[in-house]
């Protein structure tokens, strides 16, 4: 009598083996190809698990359907619109959009295949950018001529299209320019042309700076004449309003020339003893000699 244990697993063996072929798992990052006698019947993309008639009725292939990256094996020659050679490397990432499309057209779903597949088309497209470009848009000593984003965008579209009309299934994510490099034979020609435009930009930016140092003094001397003018009509108008000063005071020493005399020695003694001034005088020099006269009044009072 056989041993329980081992029917028990025997059934659990059997019970996997029947589900790993009527059943299949499809995972987030997966899209799951169905065939039925080798033709393509059903795709599943939602995760889950799904019922499907056994081998050698049905068989499921399981496709990556994460972004896919790759990039050429080598620089590539090219001749741009100004008859530049120019040595290119782009990278490239893209995915399946359609696996009904894709399964069929490479055996399995082959990734490497497909990528096989994708790169002449991607010469192709990457050829025809740069010839419709001149050497200023990919090597420029002025950032603003630099054109990589808009030939980048250029190249996508061309491949994009020629992948749509052969309808394989597949969507280009993003492309880029990886590298950038000169045949020996026209290295020293782009140096002399990214000298002369250095040369060029160098010569504008001094004729700029010129332009605006002129401007600045300009305007100084403007601002100059200006204020010199200001102060050349006020010291005109303080001058004519002393001048008008003098000669009201002028009137009234006219009428008493000894008292007009008497106060103005007066006012020269009080601005002389301001600031607690210690003064030696001749008291014989005006308007020092008012201490004489009043010294002499104090003694003599009879002479008034």
């Amino acid at each position: 009598m056989k041993n329980p244990l081992t029917l028990a697993i025997g059934f659990v063996l059997i019970v996997i083996f029947a589900a790993l072929l009527i059943c299949v798992q499809v995972r987030k990052s997966n899209v799951v190809v169905i065939t039925t006698f080798g033709n393509v019947t059903r795709t599943l993309s939602e995760p889950g698990l799904y019922l499907k008639w056994p081998w050698p009725i049905q068989q499921a292939y399981v496709l990556d359907q994460r972004i896919q990256n790759f990039s050429d094996d080598k620089l590539e020659e090219a001749m741009t619109s100004d008859s530049y050679h120019l040595l290119t490397m782009i990278y490239v990432g893209w995915k399946i959009n359609d696996a009904t499309n894709f399964f069929p057209k490479f055996a399995y779903g082959s990734i490497s295949e497909a990528e096989t597949q994708i790169k002449p088309l991607l010469r192709s497209a990457k050829s025809a950018v740069v010839g419709q470009h001149p050497l200023a848009d990919f090597v420029s000593t002025d950032e603003k001529q630099l054109k990589f984003d808009d030939i980048e965008r250029e190249i996508l579209k061309k491949v994009q299209d020629q992948l749509n009309q052969k309808n394989w299934g597949i969507e280009i994510k993003f492309l880029g320019i990886k590298k950038l490099g000169f045949p020996d034979s026209v290295t020293a020609d782009v140096f002399k042309r990214m000298t002369s435009e250095r040369q060029v930009l160098s010569s504008k930016t001094l004729s700029e700076a010129e332009s605006e140092a002129s401007k600045i003094r300009g305007l100084a001397n403007s601002q100059s004449t200006e204020i010199i003018a200001n102060a050349d009509a006020e010291a005109t108008k303080i001058k004519g309003e002393a001048q008008g000063e003098a000669a009201k005071s002028f009137a009234v020493f006219q009428q008493n020339p000894e008292l007009a005399k008497f106060l103005l020695g007066l006012n020269a003694m009080e601005l002389s003893l301001k600031d607690r001034a210690t003064l030696i005088f001749d008291q014989h020099s005006q308007p020092f000699n008012l201490f004489q006269g009043y010294s002499t009044n104090l003694i003599n009072p009879a002479t008034k």
